[in-house]
């Protein structure tokens, strides 16, 4: 599977995992789900930009500061273990600003990982 395809499954499986999620009382579950949609959001959007500049190691790098930068302000939002969750997804967009595409496939990778910490703080 090629990485924006990879992409665009664990995204889907993001916006599905949060919104099957029981996080115990009703508005942290509303908090969790929210968080877990915008981060769905982010992830789209970068898979997005560097599918369409995948050759552009400056387009890449910009679309990863982007995400990184979008990432801890939502990661700002929240308290404990999902803004950790939510900024550990940020130090990885981070880690690709220099717009090298073999970091950038190499997060495809991981996002399940943080997928799955954004999941498990909110149960």
């Amino acid at each position: 599977m090629t990485p924006p395809r990879r992409l665009a499954a664990v995204a889907a499986t993001l916006t599905l995992a949060a919104l099957t999620t029981a996080c115990g009382a009703f508005g942290q579950a509303v908090d969790c789900n929210s968080a877990a949609q915008e981060a769905t959001t982010i992830v789209t959007e970068w898979s997005s930009a560097i599918s369409a500049s995948a050759t552009d190691k400056d387009a890449i790098g910009e679309a990863s500061k982007t995400a990184a930068t979008k990432t801890k302000e939502l990661a700002g939002k929240y308290d404990g273990e999902v803004g950790a969750a939510l900024n550990d997804l940020a130090d990885g967009f981070a880690s690709i600003e220099g717009g090298d595409l073999s970091k950038a496939s190499e997060f495809t990778g991981k996002v399940s990982g943080f997928q799955s910490k954004i999941v498990s703080a909110c149960s």
